[in-house]
C-alpha cells in the first residue's frame, strides 16, 4: 500500500508543478498535456474541429473564450470572413490525488481535504489542522487506519467545437460569428505565453 501512495504523491507533485499558472493561449505541445492549449483538425476545406484544454488553474469561461478566439483566428488564416459553430461541447475532468505531504505516521502539512481512517471505516471531515479540512496545519490520526491521508481534487476543462467557415457577410444566425469582430473584441483578454 505504501509504494502506491508514494507513486501517487510523486505523480501529483509532477502534475501540480507543471501547472503553476493558468494555461495561456498557445498551441498544445505534444507530450505536455498538463499545460494545455489549442488544437485543430481540418475535416473539409472550410470545416474544422477545434479544441482547447486548460490546466487545473484555467476556469471554464477562459477555456471557452480561447476556443472562440482560436476559431476566429483560424478562420482568418484560412482566408474566410466568418465562422459558424455546428456543435460544441465542454467537458469537466475531475481527478483526486494523494497529497504529496502525506506522512504515514499521521502528520501532514499543506492545503487539502483530510481523510481519516478508523476501525469503522474511512470518513471525510472539514476544518483546520487536527480536525481536517481545507487549510494548513498539523494533524494526526493514529490507529488501525494508518493515520491521516490528504487528498486533493483537481478539475480541468476541455472544450471542442466543429466549425464551418464562409466568405462575405455573416449569415443571420446566432451560431455565426464575424471573425474580425471576435478577434478585436476578445484580443485584449487573451493571455499569451511568457517570452522570458
Amino acid at each position: 500500500m505504501k509504494p502506491m501512495l508514494i507513486a501517487a504523491a510523486s505523480a501529483a507533485v509532477l502534475a501540480l508543478g507543471a501547472c503553476a499558472t493558468a494555461t495561456p493561449y498557445q498551441p498544445l505541445q505534444r507530450g505536455s498535456a498538463a499545460s494545455g492549449g489549442y488544437t485543430e483538425q481540418a475535416l473539409e476545406a472550410n470545416r474544422f474541429q477545434v479544441s482547447f484544454s486548460g490546466n487545473s488553474l484555467t476556469d471554464r469561461r477562459t477555456v471557452e473564450t480561447y476556443l472562440l478566439f482560436r476559431a476566429a483566428e483560424l478562420t482568418r488564416q484560412q482566408g474566410y470572413d466568418w465562422f459558424a459553430i455546428v456543435d460544441r461541447q465542454t467537458d469537466r475532468n475531475t481527478q483526486v490525488y494523494a497529497d504529496p505531504f502525506f506522512n504515514n505516521w499521521g502528520g501532514y502539512w499543506g492545503p487539502s481535504w483530510r481523510v481519516y481512517g478508523n476501525r469503522f471505516g474511512w470518513s471525510r471531515w472539514g476544518g483546520w489542522g487536527g480536525m481536517g479540512g481545507y487549510g494548513g496545519g498539523w494533524g494526526g490520526g493514529w490507529g488501525p487506519g494508518g493515520g491521516a491521508m490528504s487528498l486533493r481534487e483537481v478539475t480541468r476543462f476541455e472544450t471542442n467545437a466543429e466549425i464551418y467557415m464562409g466568405r462575405g457577410p455573416k449569415p443571420d444566425d446566432s451560431k455565426a460569428f464575424e471573425a474580425g469582430a471576435v478577434i478585436q473584441r476578445l484580443g485584449p483578454t487573451i493571455v499569451r505565453p511568457s517570452t522570458t
